[in-house]
């Protein structure tokens, strides 16, 4: 079978290998990088394509006919539309649970850094100020420890538990929204509310829901009035999940303390992107899952999806 891989640079940049996939009887192809307008073209002959964020829209998959396989190499697969592709016979794979730690790893990352602002500090220590300093110790910035603050964590699948968990280490009172909190009713250390609770309360909001029409700009200017001045708000979901002029402009006014992301609604964002220039706002540009424990468990994952499409079992399947 003919294997086309998009765009797999981000998975692999040079640190792991794609030659096992021939090693199962595939004759492949690699592309770091695929533009919309070279989708068809370098897909059309094959009969699995491998891709992250590749579109593949329903007028797309109409000139894939050979097309029998899609492995989207992400938890996402929303760039697939996967009611077209169940319609033509194709099956469409993702990657489940891979970057769970890593996620949960940079959420505290982002919020260590918004607490203690461990860049400010190095910087300005490098720059001669503590040399020059009479005093033992100076801060640059306000700053505040995690224990006995509000963790309120939005959606509670497997990342939010993981947060749940470390926030519970750090001696955080841990609250949560979820849309089915039944399910969760034996967890452990941690109070379900209604979202409204969940926004007033929280001294640290975590976002962590998937990007759906009931979730597409939750965090806008309603959301935003009712948290506290003091509140830091993470996104680790979708860039979609926020609305970014409306947090932007929170951060400036200080209707809240700090955003950290490592999504934005458009990758790479634009350069008049609001939250570029606002206050207290820290951007890491979506490496929570680049880590590299996390692409190896991904390209693991990806080849067990593929050996069992091949075996005629496929597993992992998103459209069925």
């Amino acid at each position: 079978m003919k294997l086309v891989i998009l765009d797999g640079y981000t998975e692999n940049p040079g640190d792991l290998s794609w030659d096992w996939i021939e090693a199962l009887g595939c004759e492949k192809t690699v592309y770091d990088l695929t533009p919309p307008e070279l989708i068809v073209e370098r897909a059309k002959d094959s009969d699995i394509v491998v891709t992250n964020k590749c579109v593949f829209t329903r007028e797309i998959l109409a000139q894939l006919p050979k097309l029998k396989y899609i492995q989207v190499i992400a938890t996402g697969y929303n760039v697939i539309d996967c009611a077209a592709a169940k319609e033509q016979g194709i099956i469409v794979c993702n990657i489940p649970s891979y970057s769970t730690n890593g996620v949960a790893q940079l959420v505290f990352s982002l919020l260590l850094e918004m607490t203690q602002q461990v860049g400010v500090h190095n910087e300005s220590v490098k720059n001669g100020e503590w040399v020059s300093c009479k005093h033992f110790c100076y801060q640059k910035t306000y700053l505040t420890e995690l224990a006995d603050k509000t963790m309120g964590i939005i959606g509670f699948g497997k990342i939010g538990q993981a947060v749940a968990q470390i926030a519970n280490a750090f001696g955080m009172q841990v609250i949560a929204y979820a849309p089915r909190p039944k399910e969760y009713s034996g967890y452990g250390d941690v109070d379900f509310v209604s979202l409204d609770e969940l926004i007033t309360a929280s001294d640290v909001i975590s976002l962590h829901c998937p990007l759906t029409a009931e979730t597409d700009r939750l965090v806008n200017s309603d959301f935003l009035s009712k948290c506290k001045k003091s509140a830091y708000i993470i996104n680790t979901a979708r860039g979609g999940v926020v609305d970014e002029q409306a947090v932007a402009d929170a951060l400036n006014s200080g209707e809240i303390a700090g955003y950290g992301a490592d999504v934005l609604l458009t990758e790479p964002p634009k350069a008049d992107n609001p939250l570029l220039s606002s206050k207290n706002s820290f951007i890491t540009p979506h490496i929570a899952w680049a880590n590299i424990e996390s692409r190896t468990r991904l390209m693991n994952i990806f080849k067990d999806n593929l050996k069992a499409f091949l075996d005629g079992s496929p597993i992992n399947i998103v459209n069925n």
